[in-house]
């Protein structure tokens, strides 16, 4: 039932992504570009998913188990540091450069867009190179006590 509920859920996120022109890297672009010609419906597309995003959280943080009974484990750091900002700095780059961020990325390689190859690759590289940094880190902590 889990995989069930997972694979129906990604299906409509990625559904989501594609009707409100979140997955079209020149539709984000537009919307990027404040001093050109900015298109802010996106804007209008973010503040519904926060909204949802905001009551969902609400109800999960009441909840000890999920309606499909697995554990609840929700994020319970709010300490911005310098990894964070760093991490968001480069992520708005990227989304810049490309118009597409990680959701969307896969939604269109599902798709079959050739840039998203590139941006996937590109993404999982990234990905790859901070578990090796971060396993590095760990190593010299552990080696330094």
């Amino acid at each position: 039932m889990a995989v069930f509920a997972s694979f129906l859920s990604g299906l409509v996120f990625g559904l989501g992504l594609l009707v409100s022109g979140m997955a079209n890297p020149a539709k984000v672009i537009g919307f990027l570009d404040i001093s050109g010609r900015w298109d802010p419906s996106l804007a209008f597309v973010m503040a519904g998913a926060i909204a949802v995003g905001i009551v969902a959280f609400a109800i999960a943080s009441r909840r000890r188990v999920s309606l499909l009974g697995a554990e609840m484990r929700l994020p319970t750091s709010r300490d911005i540091d310098r990894r964070l900002v760093n991490g968001s700095f480069l992520f708005g780059i990227g989304w810049g450069i490309a118009g597409i961020c990680p959701g969307p990325g896969v939604v269109l390689l599902g798709i079959g867009e050739t840039k998203a190859v590139v941006f996937v690759a590109a993404m999982l590289l990234g990905m790859g190179v901070f578990e090796l940094l971060e396993r590095r880190n760990r190593s010299a902590v552990l080696s330094a006590t």
